[in-house]
């Protein structure tokens, strides 16, 4: 991944979390900043009603001069007084406002310059306060920054402090990527996820649960290698041996049954090779391919008319019957080949002349199909042993690859349903029965 594309957590949070920090601070800043300009316009103005209340309190102030200097405490402000009779009595700067303006407040221009007034009147007196509206505003400003200055000095502090946080959260992710990273591919054992945070640990559990079906899965290709060359190695060294004794064999008669023996011996390894493929098919599948409904008579219908050519080679009665209508949920495919299985393995130990019957019916309102034959049947402690991989039963006579039952009982699983071996009570052979979980009506 280039590092045009890659995407930090970690900088995505430091960003989006710092630029949420930014414009908090800048519209808390803002407000701030014009919260102070009305709370200092609000306090002059307030300033400036409580001097001309301190003056009016007073007695009347004698004649100044009006060319006086000015008063030092008043030196940010005009004063101006008249009395009674409208004589200027007294005048704090050289600033001359106009005379007698509207009591009260009021904003007044002078030679270019704003004032801001505060006008009282008394039986003996008019006071007139005014501000340079140019120093006030100058003065509101200056109390305004230094409101705002603790939000500009906390936001880069709140920044760093998010960076600690954010990378001390992390570390754990961290440290798991670099036991990830150190691991060796075999290394299948599960992580540690002990003090790791709750957003982390299902994550953890999730990947030791992987690493567990891998373990199961390795394990099971393993011991899939292993037997199925373990019984390819006996076909395949019969074939070899069978062709050499082909090639020394001069009689002709001789030679036709041995041509015929290496034809068997063929025909037994491709049927081997088949099923291989096919069980390994099965368990590389997750789940089944798309279900839909299914008529259960039909598919046993249908494998029984595909078995019909096997059956009479062997003069076996193969007969389909329905009891009750039937529906399931699963894929075609893989119940017809389950079904298939199912019935060449009841052919194939079945006598000449013996009969083979497949039924469906239902049991607790649950679809079931049983197919039983004539044969010799399966002793008890066998019939679970008899669905592992490469185990036949003891017919010496049968020829299989040991595979067909535990293919049927895999494809079975996917779909919920049960499969089992009991006696045929009707025929005297084995009994296979295929239980689903579910009914569903036709």
């Amino acid at each position: 991944m280039t590092a045009a594309t890659r995407h930090s957590l970690r900088r995505r949070l430091l960003v989006s979390v710092s630029v949420a920090i930014l414009l908090g601070a800048m519209l808390q800043g803002v407000s701030a900043y014009r919260s102070a300009l009305a709370q200092a316009d609000t306090l002059f103005d307030y300033h400036l009603q409580q001097m001309a209340n301190s003056l009016r309190g007073g007695p009347a102030l004698p004649h100044f001069p009006l060319d006086a200097p000015p008063l030092d405490a008043a030196q940010d402000y005009v004063i101006q007084i008249w009395s009674a009779d409208g004589r200027h009595v007294f005048q704090s700067s050289r600033i001359v406002l106009p005379p007698r303006a509207v009591l009260g407040f009021a904003d007044v221009t002078q030679n270019g310059v704003q004032y801001r007034v505060f006008s009282v009147q008394t039986p003996l007196q008019t006071i007139q306060i005014a501000q340079n509206m140019d120093d006030r505003l100058a003065r509101a400003r200056a109390l305004a920054v230094r409101a705002v200055m603790p939000l500009a000095l906390i936001a880069p502090l709140l920044m760093l402090a998010l960076w600690w946080i954010i990378n001390r959260s992390l570390r754990p992710l961290e440290q798991t990527r670099r036991q990830v990273a150190a691991r060796a591919a075999q290394d299948l054992t599960p992580l540690p996820d002990a003090g790791l945070p709750d957003e982390i640990q299902p994550l953890v559990q999730e990947i030791n649960l992987l690493f567990d079906r891998l373990h199961a899965s390795f394990d099971a290709q393993r011991a899939f290698v292993a037997n199925a060359a373990h019984e390819l190695r006996s076909p395949l060294t019969a074939l070899k041996l069978q062709a050499q004794s082909l090639a020394r064999t001069q009689d002709p008669q001789a030679q036709r049954q041995a041509v015929a023996r290496l034809n068997q011996g063929v025909d037994r390894a491709i049927r081997l090779m088949q099923q291989l493929l096919l069980l390994a098919r099965h368990e590389s599948q997750q789940e089944p391919a798309q279900h839909r409904r299914l008529d259960l008579n039909r598919l046993a219908q249908q494998a029984v008319d595909e078995m019909q050519p096997l059956a009479r080679e062997r003069s076996i009665d193969l007969a389909c019957v329905e009891t009750a209508p039937a529906w399931v949920d699963g894929d075609a495919d893989s119940l017809s080949i389950l079904l298939r299985n199912l019935l060449d393995n009841a052919i194939k130990y079945t006598p000449h002349g013996g009969r083979v019957r497949v039924e469906s019916d239902l049991r607790d309102t649950r679809p079931m199909l049983s197919i039983e034959d004539s044969g010799p049947g399966i002793g008890d402690d066998e019939r679970e042993r008899v669905f592992e991989r490469f185990v036949r039963g003891n017919d010496p006579q049968a020829a299989g690859s040991g595979l067909g039952l535990s293919i049927a009982r895999a494809i079975a699983e996917r779909h919920g349903a049960s499969l089992t071996l009991g006696t045929s009570a009707r025929l005297g052979g084995l009994l296979a029965s295929l239980v689903f979980v579910t009914a569903r009506a036709g």
